[in-house]
């Protein structure tokens, strides 16, 4: 008798980047106003029923070359060669919103990795693969390497609107 052993694949579980519990101030807000446009906004940590969570309000303009509130958190350490993407818990005002990834090749403030996701009133998760970010800003061409990421960024951009999104969780998958 002849006992065959097969290595069934492991599926790696979600590492947790942020859940917001311990108060995160690694987190940073900015607006185009650091490059003349007019946004206004602001990001506070909050609780609620025992959730954690980062909440980025503003008013979206694009007057004056504008356009963008957000909130960023540089890495201390790369993500996984072999990750997959991130998971976030999200909630909004039925606007769409970005996660906006740096990385090492992002040299110029307006180079960046992008995707998009939508926001309900009641939390959601949503997933997004690496293969959903597009790159932005001209010279960014090198496709994204999770290992390469520096930093991660919620962000209400692109046109005149009230932003309100909420994140509870961040997970890499």
């Amino acid at each position: 008798m002849t006992l065959l052993l097969c290595a069934a694949p492991t599926l790696a579980s979600p590492m947790v980047f942020e859940d917001f519990s311990d108060g995160s101030s690694g987190w940073r807000y900015f607006s185009d106003r650091v490059m003349g446009g007019v946004s206004d906004g602001g990001a506070a940590l909050l609780q609620e029923n025992g959730v954690a969570y980062a909440r980025l309000t503003g008013d979206v303009s694009t007057a004056n070359n504008g356009g963008f509130v957000q909130v960023r958190r540089d890495l201390t350490s790369a993500f996984a060669a072999d990750s997959t993407g991130l998971t976030l818990t999200v909630r909004g005002n039925g606007e769409s919103y970005f996660v906006h990834l740096r990385t090492t090749q992002s040299r110029r403030p307006w180079q960046y990795y992008q995707a998009t996701f939508p926001t309900t009133k009641d939390w959601q998760t949503v997933t997004l693969p690496w293969s959903a970010f597009n790159p932005s800003g001209r010279g960014l061409t090198a496709p994204l390497a999770p290992e390469d990421i520096r930093s991660v960024g919620i962000v209400a951009y692109g046109k005149d609107h009230a932003a309100d999104v909420s994140v509870s969780q961040i997970d890499v998958d």
